[in-house]
């Protein structure tokens, strides 16, 4: 091509829907012409095909279909698509598939001399049909995330991953479907994953896991692993972005790791409150090294085009910081600089540094923006350095998920407070240490909880735009009390101080789910993974809430990209394995899964919260019962404890186990114990749902019926689902679960009908209610017989 030709060619977006007939070429000639001008007319005859003039739609014939490229809104060819469906659903007998992709176009003359469209616009479309079977409706990751930010269209896109098409090239892929129109089902080429998980059969527990996660490598790291790398297909990597990797620690006394990590955290810090900047989380960063070989890769992995190198080195009183930012997909050195100071003045080379960063990638910043920048957590350097162990230890906890590890971080904020009791950013970690104490192994009474929300609100009024003051607060108001406004409103506010701030986004993400806002839940969610796209826990989470609303094979997908980032990710591997068991019905299927966890998984910590058995006896000991193997299941739970709650906690488990086995009174000391220890937590803390629950089990299987049901509708009553769209469901089948087992079977079936109509789906659906053994006194009852056939909410409610 000339310097002229080339200069003469003009590109613009044009949004193109690609449709073909499936089975086109099996067909006979006449058969072939007939189905292609059947499709023909019932497109010309949409509203969005007949409405449209020339200038606004190009029709290009194809052979076996015909593409439709329109010219203002992906919207265009999105809706054309549903028009074209809602008309095939009266001949079932022409077999559609549709692929849509927005890209570039432009007119060329073909070889008879007439005008016509090309480009890659119309090659991806094809392309992304191609991954689909009859029925499907396609869309590539840039028209999905475009009509995502619409409400009509959001509930109806549904994430399938990556596929493989001609050239070894790999497309992001959505599917558009209704409850009425498109092909809900997963296209073969995705289908392959799933099942080769499930079917792997290593030799050894362990080793089968990992066989599993080896095994299908390709598929699911491909797929899934780099997620991250799929907004490629979408939106560009926005120039101003940056990740800062981990600071190495140069210094000679190896302990000063926590200084090093400290200095890099609080720079992250400062820059994830600028709106202009994406900024990815430390929790991402925090799993490459220092100084990687091959930035480019990182950088995709990460969505960035930018990242931060450092080390930092720490000798009597002295720190030295090097820093230097590099173009990550270029592997240009941006600047580079050697901050030498004494320690006290380690706050200055935090902010220069962020400083330095903001303008290399010219971000515009608000004048508060420019003072948290400038500004320091505390004048102290000591208990600056008391403060930074504190977070290094909150770090191992959150991580392994000791004790130990909670308490040591709580006492080394209560040193750095002792030194400076003006220091709010120490205040709000203590605070959000002890919710999280609270939530995890011991809960606190209203006296006790009561101290920690007048630590965080202390916190707030000493600085009014700290973030993490205004997360302790909400954490406070949303894991103490359950009070969704209020906490919401409090992660509202550190999103707007920290735009980049994953942990504020994810928690106002999780309040939208208890209020039912499922949608927004959802855009939340995505935008975490965005900003931080190597955590395995958020896709976990994704897949959890999928699991709820019965969309088993989002579900899945979710789990598997969990373990694709960590192949021992606990609630990835709960997403996998309850979107079989509860999902298919399939006990055995659930049970190979089962036997791919490390043995350890199934004491790992578990939230204290649920109304229902399995959260009684615990998620992975629960598959077990379900295989009617209680042996295993009391196994499980046989280690005992000298901690009151886990104690607790273990005797409730085997109470409900020996229960649903039918020989309660072998444990009956076990039994009074567990009795003894609930009673005890309910003087101490009334409220508390979940000692409510385990003694409604402890009193059924003391044959005390009309105080298990009493205990049962008390904690339904306490949380129902209009308040709660995730735990109230729970303890509605919880109290459903209690009427079947106390002989209230008519209760039992009206509740559970109840139940399937909620998002319950982690521990009620039809297929779990036909294998799960807590239904055993009702099965036979016509009632409970009708349920199995009946309809069940699947996705979002209305």
């Amino acid at each position: 091509m000339s310097d002229e030709e080339e200069s003469s060619l003009s590109l613009e977006i044009g949004h193109v829907l690609f449709l073909d007939l499936v089975g086109y070429s099996k067909l006979l000639i006449d058969e072939q012409n007939e189905r292609l001008r059947q499709l023909t007319d019932i497109v010309l005859a949409s509203q969005q095909v007949n409405e449209s003039t020339n200038e606004q739609l190009v029709r290009l014939p194809t052979g076996d279909g015909m593409a439709l490229v329109f010219r203002n809104s992906p919207e265009e060819p999105a809706r054309c698509a549903i028009e074209i469906a809602q008309a095939l659903k009266a001949r079932p007998e022409i077999a559609v598939r549709m692929g849509i992709h927005s890209g570039p176009i432009s007119e060329v003359t073909d070889v008879n001399g007439r005008s016509n469209i090309a480009g890659a616009g119309i090659n991806l479309a094809q392309r992304v049909m191609d991954c689909g079977d009859a029925g499907h409706i396609l869309l590539s990751k840039r028209v999905a995330e475009d009509l995502a930010q619409y409400r009509q269209w959001a509930p109806r896109l549904h994430d399938l991953g990556e596929c493989e098409v001609k050239h070894g090239v790999r497309l992001a892929v959505a599917n558009l479907y209704t409850d009425e129109l498109g092909n809900p089902e997963l296209p073969g080429k995705f289908g392959t994953v799933a099942e080769a998980a499930v079917s792997a059969k290593p030799t050894n527990p362990l080793g089968k896991y990992l066989a599993i996660c080896g095994a299908v490598a390709g598929a699911i790291v491909i797929g899934f692993l780099i997620f991250s790398h799929l907004r490629k297909s979408g939106p560009s990597i926005p120039e101003k972005s940056v990740a800062v990797l981990p600071f190495e620690n140069l210094s000679d006394d190896k302990s000063n790791a926590y200084f090093a990590e400290g200095i890099e955290d609080e720079i992250l810090t400062k820059l994830a409150g600028i709106a202009d900047l994406k900024v990815i989380s430390r929790t991402s960063t925090a799993k490459y090294k220092s100084k990687p070989e091959d930035l480019k890769t990182v950088s995709q992995q990460l969505g960035v085009a930018n990242v931060l190198e450092g080390t930092v080195q720490r000798a009597e009183g002295k720190v030295r910081v090097n820093v230097q930012l590099i173009d990550g997909r270029t592997d240009n050195h941006l600047w580079a600089r050697t901050y030498d100071r004494d320690l006290k003045d380690v706050f200055a080379v935090e902010s220069e540094v962020s400083q330095e960063i903001a303008d290399a990638l010219q971000a515009r910043l608000t004048p508060n923006e420019s003072g948290t920048l400038a500004a320091a957590p505390t004048r102290d350097a000591e208990a600056y350095d008391l403060f930074l162990k504190g977070e290094y230890e909150e770090r191992e906890a959150t991580s392994s998920h000791k004790l130990e590890d909670y308490d040591q971080a709580a006492s080394w904020y209560r040193q750095a407070i002792a030194r400076d009791p003006q220091f709010a950013l120490a205040i709000a970690s203590l605070a959000e240490n002890e919710m999280w104490h609270h939530w995890y192994f011991q809960r606190l009474n209203n006296v006790e909880l009561d101290k920690i929300r007048q630590m965080a609100e202390e916190a707030v009024a000493l600085a009014p735009d700290l973030a993490q003051g205004h997360i302790a607060l909400g954490l406070y108001y949303y894991l103490g009390h359950g009070q969704y406004d209020q906490a919401l409103r409090e992660f509202q506010r550190a999103v707007e101080l920290q735009p980049n701030n994953v942990r504020a986004l994810n928690s106002a993400a999780h309040v939208h789910r208890r209020q039912g806002q499922w949608k927004r839940y959802f855009s939340e969610m995505a935008r975490c993974e965005r900003l931080d796209p190597q955590d395995a826990d958020i896709p976990a989470q994704i897949g959890a809430s999928y699991d709820r609303l019965r969309m088993w094979d989002e579900a899945n997908r979710a789990g598997l990209r969990s373990l694709a980032l960590d192949p021992h990710n606990l609630p990835g591997m709960l997403d996998v394995l309850l979107s079989c068991l509860n999902g298919t019905g399939n006990v055995d299927k659930a049970m190979g899964i089962l036997a791919t966890f490390p043995a350890d998984s199934l004491t790992a910590i578990s939230y204290k919260f649920g109304g229902d058995i399995s959260s009684v006896i615990g998620d992975w000991p629960y598959v077990y019962v379900v295989k009617r193997d209680y042996a295993a299941a009391l196994k499980a739970r046989d280690k005992e404890s000298d901690d009151p709650t886990a104690e607790r906690d273990r005797l409730s488990a085997r109470a409900a186990i020996h229960l649903l086995a039918g020989d309660a009174t072998v444990t009956h000391d076990e039994i009074e114990r567990a009795r003894a220890l609930a009673e005890t937590r309910l003087r101490e803390q009334p409220d508390d749902r979940y000692a409510l629950v385990q003694l409604s089990w402890i009193d059924v299987a003391l044959q005390r019926n009309s105080e298990a049901l009493a205990l049962a509708r008390r904690a339904a009553d306490s949380l129902p689902p209009e308040k709660d769209a995730v735990e109230g469901p729970e303890l509605l089948a919880g109290l459903a679960e209690i009427q079947a087992r106390t002989g209230e079977v008519s209760e039992a079936v009206g509740t559970l009908q109840q139940v399937l109509s909620l998002p319950a789906g982690m521990v009620v659906s039809t297929q779990r209610l036909k294998v799960d053994p807590v239904w055993d006194p009702i099965r036979h009852d016509p009632g409970f017989q009708q349920l199995l056939t009946g309809a069940e909410l699947i996705g979002p409610p209305k």
